[in-house]
């Protein structure tokens, strides 16, 4: 028989199996990890694919880095 590690859930200090394979945080109980997952937006963030919005973060950081104080 496998035991697994016992956790408490950060959001209600109940104790909990960390099975593997478990979505979701491993501080957090399975129900806690499933209303996280309903709550969450789809997976692809429209800021993460637009390439003109990292190509503008870039130059924003390039700017940061490299410019002069004079």
């Amino acid at each position: 028989m496998t035991t697994y590690p016992t956790k408490t859930c950060v959001a209600w200090g109940e104790e909990f199996e960390l099975k593997p394979g478990k979505p979701g945080f491993a501080n957090r109980c399975p129900s806690c990890s499933e209303e996280e997952a309903a709550d969450s937006p789809t997976s692809t963030d429209v800021l993460k694919t637009d390439k003109g919005a990292n190509a503008a973060r870039r130059e924003a950081m390039r700017n940061l880095l490299y410019r002069k104080d004079s």
